[in-house]
């Protein structure tokens, strides 16, 4: 028994047994005989437990019970009487006490129900300490929340309204109308665009990034919005919700703004012939329900593809279910994608939902489809002419509503050739083709890639960078960027991260990038400077607001060159 206990009794012989009992039993004890010094020793604190005799010489222990509980609230008293009485009892229990025994008090007996009150009061301490910690973690939740400037939503798998920050209100427009517990959406003047990215998140179980919204309110309806959604997990793993971050981006430069209007669809930059073929390609079959292969490098963007076959379709309401082929390998690939029954499989412990099954009446991805086996090809083969499968260990025949888009960056016909990939599946998948070209064959577009992802990266990072410097537009166009567009990203995230000024040098590009360029490749594109068109002077200093030195560093040639080019061009006075 561990603990310091208060012992009041004004009897001496019956005080010196009781605090022997105690100290015997291992505990600390301040033995006194008047309510007085009780009392005065209860006012320097530190007491576990109090035993205290009603009936006192100098008053009653009543007293010393009301003092502890004003105190002390967690200290457990225990009241002991020779004379016990209904009404003293009664009294006892109103005021607070742990327990009311009667005298004789034998030694087995006040050990125990002292160890009891020290139990009890070990709990409540521990039961203060999580609430005031609960509380303290409560207080630092809502200070983030209220300091944060992004928008942040938590929801319950039924999309009902957790928690909302006053920045999410504001950015939405809701003032105080989103109380807990109503569904998100639930009249919002919006196109609820970033609700869309939410439900995707909650059926997939899986985060969705930066995905890029026009939020459509009436009062502001230029404002532009990049949302973000994580699954909500319980502080034992499972999946009970979801967490979406919002951020205002209406305020991005007008040249930010004016790239992507007239060199962009959906989240997909590019000026270059490659590129405005993909655009127009992607645009007309949003509309459909054809089959798509994506194929290109890895790195060229197939997944924005996707999201704009997906969102600018009739199915954008719908799931949006995205698998890494590559990443699983056969026997959890046909789990993932057509599920399971309990027990059809050693660990398979309950039925499991598989993204077919998740997918229904929207989209699904098949990432890396070069990399599947024969036995998943044959059995997508089925679902692409059927639109049915079986789930791992049962014989029930599932239908499937989805539209089917898959991805490669693999040579499917040679792997037709080896006979590894199925010719049929090939054909079944390649109703339509889009090929993403590589960046190092649309080099006109590294400009505008560059001012886009600077833009974006000076709001991620709090930064005010106005351009890169004039040596590093030819070093970047010259790169032969093996890792293409993510790639690309990259560098200029490291590149944002590194700057402190106001413009990015040399210096702040990654490592690899440190190289000369070679005097063959620098520049806009791959013809000479001196071939420059007048069109993409008058578009570049359009961009730039009329600033000569931007619009060279744009370029990527030398103010002299832009000087000489606009004289040639008859553009001295361009605004």
């Amino acid at each position: 028994m561990k603990g310091r206990i208060l012992l009041l009794e004004d009897e001496s012989s019956i005080l010196e047994n009781y605090a022997y009992f105690l100290r015997e039993a291992g505990a600390e004890v301040t033995a006194v005989r008047s309510l007085a010094v009780a009392l005065t020793a209860l006012g320097k604190g530190g007491f576990d437990c109090v035993v205290a005799d009603i009936l006192l010489a100098d008053g009653s222990g009543l007293e010393l019970l009301a003092a502890v509980k004003r105190i002390s609230p967690n200290t457990p008293v225990i009241m002991i009487t020779g004379q016990p009485r209904v009404e003293s009892a009664a009294e006892a229990v109103r005021l607070g006490a742990f327990d009311y025994v009667p005298k004789p008090l034998r030694r087995e007996s006040l050990v125990r129900v002292v160890g009891m009150a020290l139990g009890h009061k070990a709990l409540k301490d521990e039961g203060d300490r999580l609430r005031q910690e609960k509380e303290g973690f409560r207080r630092h939740l809502e200070a983030i929340f209220r300091s944060v400037q992004d928008g942040i939503l938590t929801v319950d798998r039924e999309l009902a309204v957790i928690q909302a920050n006053q920045a999410l209100r504001r950015i939405c427009g809701l003032g105080e109308s989103l109380p807990a517990g109503r569904r998100f959406g639930q009249g919002q003047a919006c196109r609820q665009a970033c609700r869309k990215a939410l439900e995707e998140c909650l059926a997939s179980a899986a985060p969705v990034w930066e995905y890029r919204i026009e939020c459509g309110l009436e009062s502001r309806p230029a404002q532009v919005a990049v949302v973000t959604c994580s699954p909500l997990l319980s502080s034992e793993g499972a999946f009970i919700g979801g967490v979406m971050v919002v951020r205002d981006i209406s305020r991005l430069t007008a040249l930010e703004r004016e790239l992507r209007q007239r060199h962009g669809f959906q989240n997909m930059i590019g000026k270059s012939r490659g590129m405005q073929q993909v655009f127009s390609l992607v645009e007309n079959l949003a509309e459909t329900e054809a089959t798509v292969l994506i194929t290109g490098e890895s790195g060229t963007g197939k997944e924005l593809v996707v999201e704009a076959l997906h969102y600018n379709g009739p199915r954008a309401d719908k799931p949006l279910v995205k698998v890494n082929c590559s990443a699983l390998s056969e026997n959890l690939l046909e789990s993932e994608l057509f599920g399971h029954v309990r027990g059809a499989f050693t660990g398979a412990i309950r039925d499991k939902v598989g993204r077919f099954q998740l997918a229904d009446g929207g989209t699904i991805f098949l990432d890396e489809i070069g990399d599947i086996s024969p036995a998943i090809q044959l059995k997508l083969l089925r679902v692409l002419q059927e639109r049915e499968f079986e789930r791992v260990g049962d014989s029930r025949t599932m239908r499937c509503d989805v539209r089917i888009v898959a991805a490669t960056n693999r040579e499917l016909r040679s792997l037709m050739a080896a006979r590894v990939f199925r010719e049929d599946l090939y054909y079944r998948l390649k109703v339509v083709e889009v090929h993403l070209p590589p960046v190092r064959e649309r080099l006109e577009d590294i400009p505008l890639l560059v001012q886009h992802f600077l833009a974006r990266f000076n709001a991620a990072y709090g930064k005010r960078i106005e351009a890169v410097g004039e040596a590093v537009m030819p070093r970047l166009v010259s790169y032969g960027w093996p890792g293409n567009v993510r790639e690309l990203r990259h560098a200029m995230e490291h590149a944002v991260i590194l700057c402190q000024g106001q413009a990015i040098g040399l210096e702040h590009l990654p490592a690899e990038l440190h190289a000369p360029a070679e005097p063959e490749s620098a520049g806009l594109s791959l013809r000479p400077p001196g071939r420059l068109e007048r069109e993409e002077l008058i578009e570049a200093l359009r961009s730039c607001g009329g600033k000569k030195a931007p619009a060279a560093r744009l370029l990527g040639i030398s103010r002299p060159t832009l000087y000489r080019k606009l004289r040639e061009h008859g553009l001295e006075d361009e605004a």
